[in-house]
This record gives C-alpha cells, structure tokens and sequence, in this order.
C-alpha cells in the first residue's frame, strides 16, 4: 500500500516521495492512522520493519494540532534503551521534521555526553528522545518538564526492561500527565512487557507483525566447527576469501570486542570497537566510519546491535554465540534487510555446539556445519 491513503498530511507525503518511500510496510499501514486518532497502540515487530517510522509520521502531523507551547515543556517522549538508538531515532524525527509547516524542535539526550550542552538545547524543544537515567538527571535539576506530554512512546520495550530500567520508568511515569497518548513498541510480547501494557495501555490497538519466513530465507547462514585459537585466523581468511568490505562481528564481552578489534587492526585490517564502556563520542565515530566505509569491521556486542541499523550490510560474522536464541536473531537480521541477500558466518566450539542447536531448533532453520578437518585445511591452505 502506498502512504496517501493513510491519512498525512500532504507536506509528510512530500518528504516521503523525495526520500523515495513510495510502499508502506505493514505496521506502517496499520499505525499511522491509529496515531493520527490519538489511540495507544502495543506494536510488536522487529527491527528492520519500519516500526520507527510508523510512529514518528503520525506523531509530527499531530503536533500540528498543538496550539500552546510552554518553554522546557515537551509535548511528546520517546523512551529508548541505548545512547546509539536514541540518535537514530531523533535524526528521524528532524529528517522528516524538516518539511513542517510550523516550528520543529527535537532533541536527543543520553549519558556520557555533556548535561549542560543538552541543558542548553532544550528550550522550545517539541520532541524529546531519552534514555531513562539521563531524564531523570535533567527533570532533578528542573532542566525539564513533562506535565505537558500528549504522547509517550517506549521503543525497544523489551531491551528496556531486560537492562533493569523499570524502577526508571516508573518515576518517569510519576512526572507525566494522566491524560496521554501511550505508544509501546516491542521486538517480543514478553511477560514484562505484557505487564507494561496493562498499566500503561487504554484500550489500544495491538499489532503483531511475526517476522517473515523470507526474511530469514535472504540470509545465507553457515557456520564453522574451529577451536579457541582458531577463531582470529579464521575471521581474517574470510575477509580475505570473501573480499568483504564491510561485515559487523558479535562478541559476547567487551574485553573480547576489544581484543577482536585489536588483533584485526595489528593484521591490517582497519576495524573499531563499539559498546557500553566506549565514550559516546567514540561510539559515534566508530559506527560513522563503519557506514561510511572507512572502517570494513566493526566489532559490536549485543547490548549496542539495536542501534546498528543499515539498510544494506552484507556480512554478519558470530564471533562467539549469544546467551538468547532471540538474540542470534536479531543478530543475524541486520543483514538480509530491505530485500537484500546476506551472508551470517557463525564460530561454533565444541563448548557451543549443544546450544547451537538449541538456536537453530528455535530458529526452524538448520545451518550445515563446516567440520573441524575442514576449517583446518582452510586455515592452512
């Protein structure tokens, strides 16, 4: 379906077209118009499946309607889980904000960045983008006020209450009007989420977009039986072998990611780390020089994958598997994207090797294993 009967306003239609959104995904044909009557609405839908846009549309056109505005009162919140997810999600409010008929402000604010630089940014300010503690830090010092919320949205739900930021939600709650708007987005329904909703949703619209089988078809996976020491050379020979220009590496710890980047960049390879303990501005740089090329391997953990989106990455390499099965997932599902072959490589030990088919029985989709012999004489050769 395309974006014009979904009623917005022709200014958004306009900025679509230039952007060349010419077909709504299916969570944006069924949020749009529900945003548009003020409804709540419980979204749950992968990453990749247009859900950011789903709200974003609908929520600037409805900020036409606001008539009064008070200086560090916010007319909507967006609550998201990492610093990364934050600033994508703002740069997507200002690249459609630009089209408004009428004054646009957002803004995003996060920890390990300066308060006082976001103190200064935040007057006359209409959408807030926030990860919950450094809200907290600004509403403490009066920088901010929520009593004029009409719409608060929880992107990555899911991500959010895993970390432990309930207990930071619910003061946030305290601050909010009662009368509001509650958009809740989720990649999974679980119970903590479920729990959410029952407090936070009036009656909503509920939209649940199951992942496609086809997008985990347009992944090719496989996946190589290796030892320990095995792994860095074998991360380096596919590289070479495959003339990858660009591949994103999962590690499980940080002190590993940083020992991957290391050892890569010591072997010509240039790469970056990027997660937690990284300095905002050093995230930032590394995930900007990934995209534009003049990184070829970004080293990540799971806990920054969500704020890792690009349309076209080839290449997704499993250093070392994730805890979850979800999470192999979600990994694996930022290539494959926008209709898109990819390629995902996992490193399997003989430690692993049990739960890797704990993974693929979740999954419904069997990966055939490279044996050990095999990777040897990959290595050597």
């Amino acid at each position: 379906m395309s974006f014009s009967p979904l009623g917005l306003p022709a200014y958004l239609l306009d900025t679509l077209e230039k952007q060349k959104f010419t077909k709504a995904y299916p969570i944006q044909e069924m949020a749009i118009p529900a945003v548009l009557e003020g409804k709540d609405l419980l979204g749950i839908a992968q990453t990749g499946s247009g859900k950011t846009a789903s709200y974003v549309l609908p929520i600037l056109a409805n900020l036409e309607k606001v008539t009064t505005r008070v200086a560090r009162h916010v007319e909507v919140l967006v609550l998201v889980p990492t610093r990364e997810l934050a600033v994508q999600v703002e740069g997507v409010f200002k690249l459609y904000g630009k089209s408004l008929p009428f004054r646009f402000k957002s803004l995003a604010v996060y920890g390990g960045a300066s308060i006082n630089v976001q103190m200064q940014a935040l007057p006359k300010v209409n959408v807030l983008v926030a990860t919950p503690g450094r809200l907290l830090d600004l509403i403490s010092v009066n920088a901010v006020q929520l009593s004029a919320v009409k719409t608060l949205v929880l992107d990555e739900a899911d991500k959010m209450l895993n970390l432990g930021f309930k207990d930071e939600m619910d003061k946030i709650l305290t601050f909010l009007p009662e009368k509001r708007q509650n958009l809740l987005f989720s990649a999974t329904l679980s119970p903590n989420v479920e729990n959410v909703r029952n407090v936070l949703l009036e009656d909503p619209l509920v939209i649940n977009i199951a992942p496609e089988e086809k997008t985990v078809d347009l992944i090719n996976q496989s996946a190589y039986s290796v030892t320990l020491a095995q792994k860095g050379p074998l991360l380096r020979h596919l590289i070479k072998a495959k003339k990858m220009r660009q591949v994103l590496v999962f590690t499980s710890s940080v002190y590993q990611a940083d020992q991957v980047a290391s050892k890569l960049s010591k072997n010509r390879f240039s790469s970056a780390a990027i997660h937690g303990k990284k300095s905002q501005g050093a995230r930032s740089q590394a995930l900007s020089d990934f995209k534009t090329g003049k990184v070829r391997v970004l080293v990540a953990t799971d806990l920054l994958a969500r704020g890792i989106d690009i349309e076209f990455l080839p290449f997704v390499i499993n250093y070392e598997l994730p805890r979850s099965p979800k999470d192999f997932v979600h990994r694996i599902g930022r290539t494959g994207r926008a209709e898109n072959p990819g390629e995902a490589i996992s490193f399997v030990t003989e430690e692993d090797r049990h739960h890797f088919k704990v993974i693929q029985k979740k999954m419904k989709k069997w990966v055939d294993l490279v044996d050990g012999e095999e990777t040897t004489r990959l290595l050597e050769g």
